[in-house]
Parts: structure tokens; C-alpha cells; sequence
């Protein structure tokens, strides 16, 4: 999770990702926001995310994010 929390506090410097969880709904991250976490993830947690896996649901918080990695990474 700390990894995570590196790359969108990188993107957004301001923003308590540890606490927030209207990223999308409330317009801090994105499209660009997106690829770019996409990008990372994909590198640091070697998990390829789909575009059916671009979902608010998942990109609202970094806890629903990193729910999204753990599922993806155990799918393998």
C-alpha cells in the first residue's frame, strides 16, 4: 500500500489518499490522472489493469485501487 500511496501522492502532493475517497466523484484525478497511475501500478506491481478495470468503483480511494491490484495480482 505504501508504494501506492508514493505514486498517487507523486501525481497530487496535496491530497490525503489515505483519507479520501471521492477521487473520481469529485473530479481530483483524471484521464491523465489514470494513465499515469495505470502506467505505474503496471511497473511497480507488475498487474495489468483493463480498460473493463477502469471503473470509478476502483479509483475512488487508494484503498479500492490497491483492492483492484491484490485481486489482479492473486489472479495472476
Amino acid at each position: 500500500m505504501e508504494e501506492l500511496l508514493e505514486i498517487l501522492t507523486d501525481l497530487h502532493p496535496d491530497v490525503d489518499f489515505e483519507t479520501e475517497e471521492d477521487l473520481i466523484d469529485r473530479k481530483i484525478l483524471d484521464s491523465l490522472d489514470i494513465v499515469s497511475i495505470i502506467s505505474e501500478v503496471s511497473g511497480v506491481f507488475g498487474v495489468t489493469i483493463t480498460a473493463k478495470d477502469i471503473t470509478p468503483e476502483h479509483f475512488n480511494s487508494a484503498q479500492a485501487l490497491y483492492g483492484l491490484i491484490q485481486r489482479l495480482s492473486d489472479e495472476g
